[in-house]
């Protein structure tokens, strides 16, 4: 069993402000006896801001505190943060620090849809990541990602028997439905279970964004590879917790053979 702590925040356009937020969240995750913390996509600033003149890399000052932060609470941190590209675009970066571990995953599938061009300012990962933790292995995706069943198969295949996915998710008509389908469609495709960390929503806080950008609905959910929700959120600031069970994911692939049963045209 892995227990995992989803902290749904709000995340200001200040990096040293969201550190403090990542830092409260995770002594508190800590005294409850999580070994994984994971806060949302752009938990370093929220979308809506010039993230290119934010973005550092793994070895800089942002990263290099919440690695702190992990090591002095004994957890691993998950935590959506942007790095600098080559072509000099930045990367939407999910920050893996804690437990002996210090890496990134660069989201692979950028958002162009709903009238919203990620794209412009951000050029695609194109690796697949997953990190380990007290032998139990997680798989990592971002957002927009959670639509693209095949790299939470890919996840499956690379030994996952859980997906963390920090998101920002875009609002609008049918957004939360969408959100939550898909989630529990992901963890019955791959048979792992799927933990969406999303941002909440900032009207729920009282916090003013630009409103055409994509800064979180809230609703973070999880769910197992049955598709059965364990535990969801609502719309504001709010933590949850769950055990993970990689045994389960076993069960649910041998049930369903959702992998096994697969056949390339």
């Amino acid at each position: 069993m892995l227990r995992i702590t989803l902290c749904q925040v709000t995340s200001s356009e200040d990096p040293a402000e969201n550190l403090e937020e990542i830092r409260r969240g995770v002594a508190s995750a800590a005294g409850e006896g999580a070994r994984v913390v994971v806060f949302p996509e752009a938990a370093m600033a929220r979308f809506g801001v010039p993230i290119k003149s934010l973005a550092e890399p793994l070895d800089g000052p942002w990263a290099k505190s919440v690695a702190t932060i992990a090591q002095q609470h004994g957890v691993l941190v998950v935590a959506g943060m942007f790095t600098l590209a080559e072509d000099g675009r930045v990367h939407n970066t999910l920050l893996v620090t804690g437990l002996g571990q210090h890496l990134g995953y660069h989201k692979i599938h950028l958002y162009d849809a709903f009238g919203f061009r990620e794209s412009d300012t951000v050029a695609p990962g194109g690796e697949v990541v997953t990190v380990t933790v007290d032998g139990v292995t997680l798989g990592l995706a971002t957002c927009y990602d959670i639509r693209f069943p095949e790299l939470f198969r890919r996840l499956a295949d690379e030994g996952a028997a859980a997906v963390v996915v920090p998101t920002s998710w875009g609002a609008g008509e049918g957004k939360r439905e969408q959100w939550e389908v898909l989630v529990r469609a992901r963890a019955l495709d791959s048979g792992c279970w799927v933990l969406g960390c999303g941002q909440a929503d900032p009207a729920a806080t009282g916090v003013a964004v630009n409103p055409k950008a994509p800064t979180g609905i809230g609703y973070s959910i999880v769910a197992d590879g049955f598709g059965r929700v364990h535990a969801q959120l609502g719309p504001g600031r709010d933590t949850a917790t769950v055990e993970i069970d990689p045994a389960v994911a076993d069960r649910a692939r041998a049930a369903t053979g959702a992998l096994a049963n697969r056949r390339l045209a």
